[in-house]
C-alpha cells in the first residue's frame, strides 16, 4: 500500500483537477461562464435599466441575486473544482428571479417587473443547468477514463 505524505500529491487529485481544468478550457463553459456573468450583472442593475427602480422591494432584490449570481457563476473559470456543485445554486436564483415579482411584498408586479425578470430568470436558469450539465459530463468522461484504464469504476 503506497501512502502519501501530502494529499496535494494524492493521484485521483491530480486527476481530477485536471479533467475539471479541461472541461473549463472549452470555448462552451468559457462561453456559458462569460453570458452567465453579464446575466448576473444585469439582474442586478435591471431595477434602474428596466425602469421599476421605484419598486424597492424588487429592486433590492434583484440587486442582491444578480451579485449573488455573478458572483457564483463567475468562480467557475478560476476554481472550477470547488464551484462546480454551485451550478444548482445558480439554478434556483434563476427560478427565484421568475417567480419574485408575486412573491415579493408589496404590489410589484407591474408589466415591466414581470417581463424583465421571467426573461433574465428563464436565461439565469438555462446557464444554470448548462453548467450543471457540463459539470455531470466531465464527471461521467472521468468514470470512462478511469474504466478504460483498468481502474475502478464508481461501484467498484
Amino acid at each position: 500500500m503506497t501512502t502519501h505524505p501530502n494529499i496535494e500529491q494524492h493521484p485521483d487529485l491530480a486527476e481530477m483537477r485536471s479533467r475539471f481544468e479541461r472541461a473549463t478550457s472549452t470555448p462552451r463553459a468559457q462561453a456559458i461562464e462569460a453570458l452567465a456573468l453579464l446575466t448576473g450583472l444585469y439582474l442586478a442593475a435591471s431595477p434602474w435599466i428596466a425602469g421599476f427602480s421605484g419598486l424597492t422591494a424588487l429592486a433590492i432584490s434583484n440587486l442582491i441575486t444578480g451579485i449573488a449570481y455573478a458572483l457564483c457563476m463567475g468562480g467557475f473559470g478560476s476554481a472550477y473544482e470547488r464551484t462546480h456543485a454551485m451550478a444548482w445554486s445558480a439554478c434556483a436564483i434563476g427560478a427565484w428571479t421568475i417567480v419574485s415579482p408575486w412573491v415579493v411584498a408589496g404590489n410589484v408586479d407591474t408589466t415591466r417587473s414581470v417581463v424583465n425578470n421571467v426573461i433574465v430568470g428563464a436565461v439565469a436558469l438555462l446557464l444554470g443547468l448548462a453548467m450543471a450539465g457540463a459539470a455531470m459530463a466531465g464527471r461521467r468522461a472521468g468514470r470512462t477514463r478511469t474504466r478504460s484504464r483498468g481502474g475502478p469504476g464508481p461501484m467498484e
